[in-house]
């Protein structure tokens, strides 16, 4: 982004659990949409209400690790259920997400929400072939043939 003017404010939400490839990629690109990335990392109790299952990591740890990341600048928890709640608290001029999200009731949802407030909804390619909920299938087998 250019030097000159406001800094333009980047929230990137997820649970990021297991950090994986997919993780790394919404990070990197999102400093294409922004100066300052914050990444908001979802609570155990929110994503357990979300996807009905707990992280495998705990918060502490997932906070650690994507606040190492050198594409973030703060990492937060996200601990509100809605991102209109989370920008009343950080006031982001522009929320990442996969673009898996792209054209769905949920998706089109949060750009409703998101420009009210005056925030872009930017997309990002999601990664396919990698995502949280794969590793856990695959650790799950694993550890069943084991057994």
């Amino acid at each position: 982004m250019n030097s000159v003017g406001p800094r333009r404010v980047g929230y990137a939400p997820g649970v990021y659990d297991m950090f994986h490839i997919g993780h790394l990629n919404i990070l990197r690109n999102s400093r294409l949409a922004c100066d300052y990335l914050i990444a908001g990392v979802v609570s155990d109790d929110l994503s357990r209400r979300a996807k009905g299952k707990s992280p495998v990591i705990p918060l502490a740890e997932r906070l650690e690790i994507v606040s190492s990341i050198r594409y973030v600048d703060e990492a937060v928890e996200e601990d509100v259920p809605t991102k209109l709640e989370m920008w009343h608290k950080l006031h982001f001029d522009v929320l990442i997400k996969g673009d898996d999200w792209r054209g769905t009731e949920k998706g089109l949802r949060l750009e409703r929400e998101m420009g009210e407030v005056g925030v872009e909804v930017f997309y990002l390619p999601y990664t396919v072939h990698t995502s949280s909920t794969m590793l856990r299938q695959a650790l799950n087998i694993e550890i069943g043939l084991r057994a």
